[in-house]
């Protein structure tokens, strides 16, 4: 089977207790789509440092190969300081000018993206142009892949950020924004209505055209947008006792992702999504052991 990709940040979060997990959306996504039996790699780069080492070591421990992950003898190990408020929403302190700011694209990344059945990546990756260039030529290599964009903004939006978000729009075959992004990204438009009338906006900012396009907007506690260039579908949510939420957004495209490649309509896709993420919220870290069986019988009933 051709690999899934997630190229972007690999790092550290840090919690206020002290603890460590490795994470970064891409990476998240691409262990969650392991987890779910597909092949999957993870692109970035670490420093040349004991906490590279020890995040290369955490990698292959979850299962999946650092191939991929170069060393960067410049630049540290990437970073984020992570505080959860009273509704175990997470806010990121980021470290700026890490190792994964400095992804270089070569020949090994080529072949990957020539072979790669999907292509995921968000924004934060894109905030230095070393990396930004890497993602935009392996988007270009990967003639074959489905290319994910999601979207994952991380702190103010700039104007810079803004014309680089809505230009990858025209370009990619999956957009995803919750519903917080989708209102961001829209401001100073001519469209910004109240959700659920939000479908018209994301079809404003995405404008499927062709049956491999999908929108998607996530709302937390609330339904699932879900838009091809036929319909949208509303997903209800699933109720959750929440323990941490990190991760879990990356947790619901990895799910979305391998059940699309599975064959299955997207409507069941998004239900199973929304059950894979709701599992994931109720751990600590993005990262933990899911049973998919499990969630396959809380998604659509026995066997």
């Amino acid at each position: 089977m051709n690999p899934i990709v997630g190229i972007g940040e690999l790092l550290w979060d840090v919690y206020p207790d002290g603890r460590k997990v490795a994470g970064g959306a891409p990476f998240n996504f691409a262990f969650h789509c392991h987890q779910l039996n597909h092949p999957a790699v993870i692109v970035s780069r670490v420093g040349d440092d004991d906490l590279g080492r020890e995040l290369r070591e955490e990698v292959r421990r979850l299962g999946l190969s650092d191939e991929y992950i170069q060393t960067d003898r410049d630049h540290p190990t990437g970073t984020v300081r992570v505080a959860l408020d009273e509704n175990k929403v997470p806010t990121y302190t980021i470290t700026v000018n890490v190792a994964w700011d400095y992804i270089g694209w070569d020949e090994q990344l080529e072949k990957l993206a020539r072979e790669a059945a999907v292509i995921c990546f968000g924004t934060l990756a894109q905030r230095q142009p070393t990396s930004r260039r890497a993602i935009h030529e392996v988007l270009a290599a990967a003639t074959g892949a489905i290319k994910v964009f999601d979207v994952n903004l991380r702190g103010k939006l700039s104007n810079e950020t803004h014309a680089l978000v809505l230009d990858l729009t025209r370009t990619v075959d999956w957009l995803k924004v919750n519903d917080h992004e989708l209102g961001e990204l829209l401001s100073g438009s001519n469209i910004c209505e109240p959700l659920p009338r939000k479908e018209s906006s994301l079809r404003w900012l995405f404008s499927p055209r062709d049956p491999r396009q999908v929108g998607i907007v996530t709302r937390g506690g609330k339904s699932t947008a879900v838009a091809d260039w036929q319909r949208t579908e509303w997903i209800p949510a699933v109720p959750v006792e929440v323990v941490d939420t990190v991760g879990a957004g990356d947790a619901f495209t990895a799910a979305m992702v391998c059940l699309h490649l599975e064959g299955r309509p997207l409507r069941e896709c998004a239900r199973f999504a929304n059950h894979y993420a709701a599992r994931v919220c109720e751990h600590r870290g993005a990262t933990p052991r899911v049973d998919r069986a499990d969630v396959e019988r809380a998604a659509f009933g026995p066997p």
